[in-house]
């Protein structure tokens, strides 16, 4: 049984940055990605992820409003732990 796949909605793509809104419905997530650029996300949901890495899986706690930041070459797939629909906004700093 496959996967569902977080939605993703580009809201800017410009040559110095591309924003994007990811919505995840209970247990869906992006797909092994690596990230190609420095990001910063901002949860617009409390909740609970769940990143499956090269080094193992982990789970991360969000609070909605709280952004966090990462350098480029992140490598995970991210799937939402929760019951209910996650949302967050993700900057990518081309």
């Amino acid at each position: 049984m496959s996967q569902e796949q977080a939605r993703s909605t580009v809201l800017i793509d410009n040559e110095r940055v591309r924003v994007t809104e990811w919505r995840f419905a209970p247990g869906a997530a992006t797909g092994y990605h690596r990230h190609e650029y420095d990001y910063v996300v901002v949860p617009m949901t409390t909740g609970t992820l769940l990143l499956k890495a090269p080094d193992g899986d982990h789970e991360a706690e969000l609070t909605q409003g709280v952004p966090y930041f990462r350098h480029v070459g992140v490598e995970h797939d991210v799937i939402n732990a929760n019951d209910y629909e996650f949302v967050f906004v993700e900057t990518e700093l081309k």
